[in-house]
């Protein structure tokens, strides 16, 4: 079992997902059960995953759970894109979440691809 707290992957994500909610306050109304939940929630299930994983008993599980937040960030990665394309988002905000989750998706695969090495 893993801290997940000691994993900068994990703090990557947190501190994403701190600034997505920022990110989403200003967000239309109508889109708070809609576009806002989905960004929130697919922000958030990336550090949740990864804390999920850590808690498991197997690297086979930590690396399973590490595939599936980086799914996640792939979601956030196209709402974060409509949510620009829709004019709910500025651009330099948008380039800043984009790069944000893309360095978590590096990150993710490079420390998936450690646990199956060390298998």
């Amino acid at each position: 079992m893993r801290d997940f707290r000691k994993l900068q992957v994990w703090e990557k994500a947190h501190q994403l997902t701190l600034a997505v909610y920022k990110a989403t306050v200003p967000f239309p109304q109508t889109e708070l059960y809609g576009l806002t939940n989905q960004i929130r929630r697919s922000s958030a299930s990336i550090p949740a995953n990864i804390a999920e994983g850590c808690g498991r008993n197997t690297e086979a599980e930590l690396a399973r759970f590490m595939h599936i937040a980086a799914g996640s960030a792939s979601e956030l990665e196209y709402h974060l894109l409509l949510a620009h394309d829709l004019g709910f988002l500025p651009s330099t905000t948008y380039t800043d979440l984009h790069t944000n989750v893309t360095e978590i998706k590096r990150m993710l695969t490079s420390f998936t691809q450690k646990l199956k090495a060390d298998r």
